[in-house]
């Protein structure tokens, strides 16, 4: 195992460059968020997100199994499929996908508006709606902040 705990990746020719992967971060709807659940089970729910500046931002409530589980344990994985198209006469799929295992964090104050502003602009770019939709939740909106320790990229042998 490296130093930094991080296995490196088993099928180096399907690894992605940094660029290739930063672009499926930024184009993706949906991730899939892993943590560290209750009874020691992972625990994996979709979320939408934004990726900026190097770090990935969502929003989720302020309770529930998600919450609890990032606030025992910081450690999570987070996943987003670029591409995955089914190719039946190969019995395989083409895939591009990007995995980050990083730590999550809270976010308060000026950061948690700037981070649902991200989100609201991603989703739906319509600065007056966004601005709105946030104040009318501010009471109940909560948004996190994953910092990467390891990002990889891979892609299918086919796209090769």
């Amino acid at each position: 195992m490296p130093e930094d705990g991080f296995r490196p990746m088993r099928r180096v020719r399907q690894q992605l460059s940094d660029r290739e992967t930063e672009a499926i971060l930024q184009k993706g709807v949906t991730g899939i968020l892993a943590v560290n659940g209750d009874g020691g089970y992972p625990y994996a729910v979709p979320v939408n997100y934004v990726w900026k500046d190097g770090k990935i931002y969502f929003h989720g409530a302020r309770a529930g199994h998600k919450f609890d589980a990032m606030a025992r344990d910081g450690k999570v994985c987070f996943c987003v499929i670029g591409r995955d198209e089914i190719l039946p006469e190969k019995l395989t799929d083409a895939y591009r996908s990007a995995v980050v295992f990083g730590r999550v964090r809270p976010l308060e104050g000026r950061e948690l508006t700037d981070a649902a502003y991200a989100l609201g602009m991603k989703y739906y770019p319509q600065p007056e709606a966004v601005k709105a939709e946030i104040e009318k939740d501010m009471p109940r909106l909560a948004c996190f902040e994953i910092t990467p320790e390891h990002i990889t990229g891979k892609q299918a042998k086919e796209l090769l």
